[in-house]
């Protein structure tokens, strides 16, 4: 028997300075990106009343909380990334983690979380 499984996304964006660690590379030094979020959940069931998995606007006001804290900024200085590399894999990490927390009253979890530092790069985690 087949199980249904919704899937909503949204994404949002910010703009940070970051260095990378011990990189041994031109990112080693302070530059900054115009980073892309995109946050994905799932759910198995819908809204009885809206038929809706959850609303857009809500799931985007949730990353947008998150993300208006990493919004103009040098991300080395601010927790989590004072102690851990800002990479792109890093900031997806505690963004998908940041949001689940958000979301626990919720019957759904965070599929993924990506994060975009150009049109050519994407780094994605989730959790299985």
């Amino acid at each position: 028997m087949k199980q249904s499984l919704y899937i909503i996304k949204v994404s949002s964006k910010f703009s940070s300075a970051h260095a990378l660690r011990h990189y041994q590379g031109k990112c080693e030094s302070l530059h900054g990106h115009n980073f892309i979020v995109e946050a994905e959940v799932e759910g198995r069931e819908l809204d009885s009343q809206t038929g809706l998995l959850m609303d857009f606007s809500e799931l985007k006001d949730y990353l947008n909380s998150i993300v208006e804290y990493l919004d103009h900024g040098h991300l080395n200085e601010k927790p989590p990334f004072d102690n851990i590399n800002p990479s792109s894999e890093n900031i997806s990490c505690y963004i998908y983690q940041e949001l689940q927390n958000k979301l626990q009253d919720y019957q759904l979890r965070v599929r993924a979380v990506s994060v975009s530092e150009n049109d050519n790069s994407k780094a994605v985690y989730m959790e299985q």
